[in-house]
């Protein structure tokens, strides 16, 4: 059985997407999760157009994912029984692929292949939603008044966990099309992994890998940027830069202003030195900027940039990771210069890293954090 999930920040985009893949496979069946503002998850499942089944769940713990995990994988087992071979499974707006699939691998009884994770994404409309400071419930696109999430929090990790993005844009205002461009050029470069599909008949099957789908939403990885001279040029860039040493925590602190002023989005790993034990993530996307404690430095795969030690293109090279800061920032006009002097500024100085760490104020609270 072949498995495509479709995930969305928005239900029409969504819903778009699920229609024109199931077009281009007609013997395919549509499974189609929705909340209304009542807390009834409703599923409906169709077939060549034609309604199959509506059932309505009421919402009760407050987690939609949760209740989408729990329907979605009876659904399957019963439509696998009565001998469909292509689904095609849109889940609500902003349910996460990855908590589907998860829960399918782990439910299923019989094989299944995940042809394609795609995230159904309006494109002139990303970097307003990154930005947006708002939750995704004071934006609109939860009812779920608890979920926390910002719209670009939600994206980025769709961004990073899938491997296909479908430009899907209902016809609801007229388009833009500078906007659709520029759009397009910050999927390419927040996710060079993933395949760009104009139409959902580019969409190709076959290119979902699990292990490297969950690899790449691990906090504080950095991504391979993409290789020189297969993206078109855009106004978007991401600096790459790492250092050694630890970081003097009040200094980066001050810092950490400058550096996510103007990026879209950050991301990386950081020694800090009032936490030298720790591994401590960092993530910004457009206004919210937090930092991870991770627990202690380990075994993980280190992402290094290959040469310079601040680049906007080139290899990451792969080795055991060790202590060190690694940053990424992705933005227009991001001045490589500039990170790299402030982190610099950041370092702790030869007489600093004489006296040790002891006695170090910790402005973040990073020590007392559980991972």
């Amino acid at each position: 059985m072949h498995l495509t999930v479709v995930s969305s920040i928005d239900s029409l985009c969504r819903q778009q997407a699920c229609q024109d893949l199931a077009a281009g496979e007609p013997e395919s069946v549509v499974v189609l999760h929705d909340l209304l503002e009542n807390g009834v998850v409703i599923r409906r499942v169709f077939s060549a157009d034609q309604l199959l089944e509506r059932v309505e769940t009421q919402l009760e713990h407050g987690c939609l994912s949760c209740t989408v995990r729990l329907d979605l994988v009876p659904t399957i087992e019963g439509l696998l029984s009565g001998g469909a071979t292509r689904i095609i499974v849109g889940l609500p707006s902003a349910v996460p692929a990855a908590a589907a699939i998860a829960a399918l691998d782990r439910g299923l009884s019989s094989p299944f292949t995940i042809d394609s994770a795609v995230l159904a994404c309006a494109p002139d409309a990303l970097e307003d939603h990154i930005w947006d400071h708002h939750t995704l419930f004071e934006s609109g696109f939860t009812p779920i008044h608890e979920d926390q999430r910002t719209p670009g929090e939600f994206l980025l990790g769709e961004l990073c966990f899938n491997d296909t993005v479908l430009l899907a844009a209902p016809d609801i205002v007229p388009a833009d099309q500078q906007g659709h461009e520029r759009g397009v050029h910050l999927i390419r470069e927040l996710a060079p992994h993933a395949h760009v599909a104009p139409r959902a008949a580019d969409v190709r099957p076959g290119l979902h890998h699990y292990s490297d789908a969950v690899a790449r939403t691990v906090p504080g990885t950095v991504h391979d940027p993409a290789p020189c001279g297969t993206v078109p040029a855009s106004p978007f860039a991401t600096v790459f830069h790492s250092v050694e040493r630890p970081l003097h925590p009040e200094r980066f602190r001050h810092a950490l202003a400058t550096l996510a002023e103007g990026c879209c989005v950050l991301r990386g790993r950081l020694w800090i030195a009032s936490a030298p034990e720790c591994r401590i993530a960092i993530q910004g996307i457009g206004p919210r900027v937090w930092l991870e404690n991770t627990g202690a430095w380990g075994t993980r795969t280190d992402s290094t940039p290959s040469g310079s030690s601040s680049v906007t293109a080139g290899k990451l090279n792969r080795q055991p990771e060790r202590r060190g800061t690694l940053l990424a920032a992705t933005g227009e006009d991001v001045d490589p210069a500039e990170i790299e002097q402030l982190l610099r500024s950041c370092e702790l100085t030869d007489a600093e890293m004489l006296a040790g760490f002891d006695g170090l104020h910790d402005p973040f609270g990073l020590q007392s954090e559980e991972p």
